[in-house]
């Protein structure tokens, strides 16, 4: 890898890869080794800003942009070590020329193939009497595409085991595919096998995804639980532990990093001087850093408090951001046109990137706005987005959409979707163990989070929130997969919803 630490390395990177984008039309991008996206040149620019060098492009989640640290081109991919989110994220992005995919997509079904096989003879030799049956990946997410599951079943004398684990690095944020994925699986080989039949599941994971796989396991329900068993495997597989699943009692003993203060809700001059612009579209989001303001959603603006003065810098994300003042004054108001324009409901353009990007934070805004178009049971303010349970932590630690209270004193864990997404249910049961977690400690109470509002001694309910056509297939199967006494309601919105949010229907889904 070639760092880009000195002005010269930085123009020399960018203009060899910019003359890589111009000889190859389209290219597949892939991010920590996830699903691939087809690109065209076009939609990708590599250019240096305030003596850094960006990577821009167009994603499935909107237009995107990394910090570069360091880039190798092999002759077949390019390879970036990167970063986002003030380096809360760090991903490692790789992008294959359309000519080579294929090649590039056999050798790397090759490699993961050899050590699902690796994976294979460890969890046999550690099991008396077994024989591999059967060790193969996973579908990729695309046709074409390897795995990053091996799937594996051991042949007993009187049963079969069904065997998972990651063939790929694995991060705790995983932890939610992986399981799901396993779940899946598992119900649907046991259901269809003769006998033997496949009366075990066993997860395998590296070090850095135990921790959040058992905390998961220990969600599901008891005839989940009894037939799962937990296994830390080492990077080069050759060491294999067996795990006890905690109970839910010792989940709740665990000790809790520092529960976040809650921060002012007063707004600066600056910030409520913009809102006041279009009040109906632009919210404040407070961070310690200083204020975002965000149009239905989408961050255009940030306040911050320089040597006891207010200054605010614009611009959307992947682009350059620039420090309002005289000169910048009509930039910033045809930013706030453009806005206005296309980030509606009523839209000419349904294309356009403004429209496009950050769905789900859209949703949320409209809802934070009156809760009660979900359910009216619950307190239309406090009301608290992206709402995090503990300060600073694991890339695992991600914020909860929305946490809000209802007049019967229950708190709710709301988990929003705009499409279909497999980690639904268990991405909402996590935010739920985290929050309840902090709720039997008194924190949520002595925080003061909804003011002087009584906190019911019961379990938090969840909520899942997707637009009628975009629930996952797999959504009950999930859901029914976890503990029932854990009270999960789905909630399908109607498809229309930036018009204005309707329920077409609410229904529980555990315990059933």
């Amino acid at each position: 890898m070639q760092r880009v630490n000195t002005p010269e390395r930085l123009e020399t990177a960018r203009a060899t890869i910019n003359a890589l984008f111009q000889t190859h039309i389209e290219w597949f991008l892939t991010i920590d080794g996830g699903q691939s996206q087809a690109l065209n040149q076009r939609e990708l620019e590599i250019f240096v800003a305030h003596g850094r060098l960006l990577l821009g492009c167009w994603t499935e989640k909107g237009t995107r942009s990394w910090k570069i640290f360091s880039w190798e081109w092999t002759g077949e991919k390019l390879t970036f070590e990167a970063s986002r989110k003030m380096g809360a994220d760090r991903p490692i992005i790789e992008l294959v020329p359309r000519a080579s995919a294929k090649s590039i997509a056999l050798t790397v079904k090759a490699a993961r193939q050899a050590r699902c096989e690796a994976l294979a003879q460890l969890v046999c030799a550690n099991q008396s009497g077994a024989k591999v049956e059967r060790a193969s990946l996973s579908p990729g997410a695309r046709r074409g595409q390897p795995g990053r599951y091996a799937r594996i079943l051991l042949r007993l004398k009187h049963e079969r085991i069904a065997v998972t684990g990651l063939v790929t690095t694995g991060k705790p944020s995983d932890a939610d595919a992986f399981l799901a994925a396993a779940l899946l699986w598992f119900k649907r080989i046991s259901e269809r096998a003769r006998a033997p039949y496949i009366q075990q599941l066993q997860l395998i994971a590296e070090t850095d995804l135990i921790k959040p796989v058992l905390q998961r396991v220990a969600l599901l329900r008891q005839s989940l639980c009894d037939v799962v068993t937990v296994y830390e495997v080492d990077q080069q597989l050759t060491d294999l532990t067996y795990v006890d699943v905690p109970t839910r009692e010792e989940l709740w003993k665990r000790r809790l990093r520092r529960f976040p203060p809650t921060l002012p809700t007063a707004f600066s001059y600056a910030a409520a001087r913009i809102k006041s612009i279009s009040p109906n579209a632009i919210d404040v989001v407070s961070a310690r850093q200083g204020e975002t303001l965000r149009y239905f959603g989408l961050p255009f603006a940030r306040v911050r408090r320089v040597m006891g003065t207010e200054r605010v810098w614009f611009g959307l994300e992947g682009s350059r951001r620039r420090l309002l003042d005289e000169k910048s004054e009509r930039e910033f108001q045809n930013l706030l046109v453009d806005l206005q324009e296309h980030r509606k409901a009523g839209t000419a353009d349904r294309h356009h990137a403004l429209y496009r990007n950050a769905t789900e934070a859209w949703l949320e805004s409209l809802l934070r706005r009156d809760i009660t178009k979900l359910d009216p049971g619950l307190i239309i303010a406090p009301l608290h987005a992206q709402f995090r349970t503990a300060r600073g932590g694991t890339g695992s630690v991600r914020p909860v959409d929305l946490l809000a209270l209802r007049n019967d004193g229950r708190l709710a864990v709301i988990e929003l979707k705009v499409s279909e997404d497999r980690e639904h249910v268990l991405q909402g049961v996590d935010y739920w163990q985290r929050v309840e977690a902090q709720r039997r400690r008194g924190h949520i109470s002595r925080a003061k989070l909804f003011a002087e509002r009584k906190i019911k001694n019961e379990p938090a309910l969840i909520y899942l929130v997707a637009p009628t056509l975009r629930v996952h297939p797999a959504f009950n199967t999930l859901a029914r997969s976890i503990a029932p006494d854990i009270e999960i309601y789905r909630f399908d919105i109607n498809e229309d919803w930036r018009t204005g949010v309707r329920v077409m229907r609410r229904l529980r889904v555990s315990g059933q």
